[in-house]
């Protein structure tokens, strides 16, 4: 058993949803959102190093030496499952393993809307899951996947950076392929998936202009395309997609959106009341002819407006839906509050008084 798992074990007791190791303090496990030190001494740097290196292979370590961050995917001695980064700072080596259930989540167990079902449903078209980094898009699209998986007989090539969920074949054929594993780049990635007869492609990140090139071929010629931004709204999404590729392209990429997109899901994850777990929260955006006439027309900014009114198809914005979650005592009001654009809707349901004085100061809250 590698020295490492001892960390990742005593993590996975608590309930943490990831472990760092960091040169110069104790292991930290974050708990529902917050980082905590566990008791024991400071990592030193020869010792963190020889944790690390013990897991990484012979290939690994030799981009780990040439200066290379590192992402893999990790199987411990009891089978449980992480998505590693290991990495270089100033101080010696880092590195965080994220916990991955051994279960793969269902919509319904991750309380999403009920129109990513929906999504599901489409045969061809893209659809986004956005949000900073740790903020669930992977779990929500492992949803989608399994979805998939057990209502429909498809071909489902899923390209993942690292792998993360395991999907066992149901009804459906699922291939999953790992990025310098499997393949050197998600663009590709998605060229070649194109050529082995899929009918869903999952693109782990959209992180470059060739990958969303690919991504938007793919789309348009008759397959569902499942992807992800670092993107904190329907709008910022927008905005990248069409800021990703040159300026000749821009008309073509907006076209593309306004008639090739399905639907953005833009998530963040909130506490519960009782502060000892986190739900998702969503904004999401269906396309329609309105929002794809403010695409074409450069307004983007007047898309939120459209989600506001949007409730039939099941759009809303997330101050929408984080009010929502709050009057439903679904999630912690002061959390929800601190994720929120105009936060003078929140004000009643705020405890932490301190809080409101802090976003009078930066926003101007009258």
């Amino acid at each position: 058993m590698a020295r490492i798992d001892a960390f990742l074990k005593l993590g996975a007791a608590q309930g943490c949803s990831d472990v760092h190791l960091s040169v110069g303090v104790p292991p930290m496990l974050r708990m529902n959102g917050e980082l905590m030190p566990i008791k024991f001494r400071d990592l030193a740097e020869a010792e963190l190093e020889g944790y690390v290196t013990e897991i990484l292979s012979a290939s690994q370590n030799d981009l780990f030496e040439k200066g290379n961050d590192i992402d893999f995917s990790y199987v411990s001695a009891d089978g449980a499952r992480f998505r590693v980064n290991v990495f270089r700072k100033d101080t010696g080596v880092g590195a965080v393993f994220r916990t991955i259930p051994s279960d793969v989540p269902t919509i319904d167990s991750l309380n999403l809307p009920a129109v990513v079902t929906r999504f599901c449903d489409y045969h061809q078209g893209m659809v986004l899951v956005t949000g900073s980094t740790g903020t669930g898009k992977s779990t929500t699209l492992a949803a989608m996947i399994d979805l998939l998986n057990r209502t429909r007989k498809l071909n489902i090539v899923s390209l993942e950076d690292p792998i993360e969920f395991v999907h066992r074949s149901k009804m459906s054929q699922v291939i999953q392929r790992e990025l310098h594993t499997h393949l050197p780049s998600f663009a590709e990635g998605v060229r070649a998936a194109m050529r082995e007869d899929p009918d869903v492609i999952l693109v782990g990140e959209l992180r470059d202009a060739d990958t969303v090139r690919w991504a938007m071929t793919a789309a348009e010629t008759g397959h569902l395309v499942l992807g992800t931004l670092h993107t904190t709204s329907a709008v910022k999404t927008i905005d990248r997609m069409v800021d990703a590729l040159p300026a000749e392209e821009r008309e073509q990429t907006k076209s593309f959106l306004s008639q090739g997109l399905l639907g953005v899901v833009t998530q963040v994850l909130v506490r519960t009341p009782d502060l000892r777990s986190r739900r998702a929260v969503c904004e999401v955006m269906v396309m329609n002819r309105a929002i794809g006439k403010l695409i074409m027309t450069d307004q983007s900014h007047m898309i939120p407006s459209q989600l506001q009114t949007g409730k039939e198809a099941g759009m809303h914005t997330m101050d929408q839906a984080l009010l929502a979650a709050v009057q439903a005592r679904e999630v912690d009001p002061d959390d929800a509050f601190a994720y929120a654009q105009d936060k003078r809707l929140f004000t009643r349901y705020v405890t932490d008084g301190t809080a409101i004085m802090k976003a009078d100061v930066t926003q101007g809250i009258a």
